[in-house]
């Protein structure tokens, strides 16, 4: 795999980092998570990472972790600044006696300017980074795309990015960097071509909120419910294609034109739609190019003819695991959702001391006095 005899460890946090760490687990990485000791933690992207639970304030375990730093390649970083520098355990410490190390701070707001040290979250992030102004309806406020925008794209894939990035340059110079990942300018960065069109496209974005091409504004580039409830997504924007959707219709561009009466034509179409379920429109846009798809659930998604084909998820036990991309040709990645069961806070202490080097009276003498906590996994009977 393309990550494998990569040594990562992720400092316990919430969305973000966590999803870095699980990108980079199913590329091969092998992935520590360290917990604090009695925090337990709900983390579902925890598949395939090992938990060692240590307590990081005291001398013993803040002496654990620059060891253990000393053998890895990547420390993921998820609070605020200043926090790791308190412990003695920030990027000028530990890359001290590792040159090599790559330290990715991921934080919302980044390591400098007047909201470094400020707490929020995705909806905070998105509004300062500008793109939550252009997401909701028209003559509505705007509506976060729940936690996805920023937490993940912009936040813990932007900072997968960099690692891979400073693991490339790193097999140039030898030595590692600081990474400053924020989640305002990675979500920016993300809606770049939103950004750089505004002014460009005119005619996309020439109106307020959701009274434009792209955003709900056309009758074409809109999504409509069926005579079952569920929707279709329609995004002909194209002339020939919008000419195929027409046809597919039985309409003609007179009765449904296609660059002006958007209102009237979200009417007409909205009847239209809801005259048959989303089965019976699904065959008959499927294979053409009206670019006209159903809307899927999340229990659904897995089942459909096209991500069957292509293996795009794995079902384990009821669970709906989306499976790693890109697809790459010789060091494709593998769902560690799909072969590992979910950790439990300081499950792997023992074993992951003992990988790196600690010996075993030393690591009784860690978990006797409560530095590093040993959970026993109850077994499934």
């Amino acid at each position: 795999m393309s990550l494998k005899n990569i040594k990562v460890l992720e400092l316990a946090g919430l969305a973000p980092a966590p999803f870095c760490g699980m990108i980079l687990a199913d590329f091969g990485a092998t992935v520590i998570r360290v917990d604090k000791t009695g925090l337990l933690l709900k983390d579902v992207l925890a598949n395939g990472k090992k938990s060692i639970s240590l307590n990081l304030k005291s001398e013993e375990g803040n002496r654990i972790f620059r060891k253990m730093s000393d053998q890895s390649d990547v420390v993921i970083d998820p609070f605020r600044k200043g926090v790791m520098e308190k412990l003695k355990l920030g990027p000028d410490d530990l890359m001290k006696t590792n040159k090599k190390l790559i330290y990715a701070r991921l934080t919302g707001f980044g390591q400098s300017g007047p909201y470094a040290t400020m707490a929020g979250h995705d909806i905070n992030f998105l509004g300062l980074s500008g793109l939550l102004s252009l997401f909701g309806r028209s003559e509505a406020k705007p509506t976060p795309p729940v936690n996805f925008a920023a937490d993940f794209a912009g936040g813990g894939l932007i900072c997968a990015l960099g690692i891979m990035m400073a693991l490339y340059e790193r097999t140039q110079s030898q030595f590692g960097q600081v990474i400053d990942a924020s989640m305002v300018e990675g979500s920016a960065y993300v809606g770049s071509w939103l950004y750089r069109s505004f002014k460009e496209m005119p005619l996309l974005w020439g109106k307020d909120r959701g009274q434009n091409i792209l955003d709900t504004g056309a009758h074409f580039y809109e999504v409509y419910e069926t005579q079952d409830g569920k929707y279709m997504a329609v995004g002909a924007i194209e002339p020939q294609f919008y000419a195929i959707f027409l046809n597919k219709l039985n309409l003609t561009d007179e009765e449904l034109p296609q660059f002006r009466d958007f209102e009237k034509n979200k009417v007409k179409l909205a009847n239209i739609f809801k005259q048959k379920t989303q089965d019976e429109w699904t065959r008959i846009f499927d294979g053409t190019d009206a670019c006209v798809t159903p809307v899927l659930s999340l229990k659904d998604a897995p089942n459909h003819s096209h991500n069957k084909a292509r293996q795009s998820f794995t079902v384990n036990n009821q669970n709906i695991i989306p499976n790693p991309s890109p697809i790459l040709s010789r060091t494709h990645g593998t769902s560690c959702a799909a072969k590992y069961s979910n950790i439990v806070v300081g499950e792997h202490s023992r074993e992951v001391l003992s990988d790196y080097g600690f010996k075993k009276e030393e690591i009784d003498h860690f978990i006797n006095s409560g530095i590093v906590h040993q959970t026993l996994k109850q077994s499934k009977l």
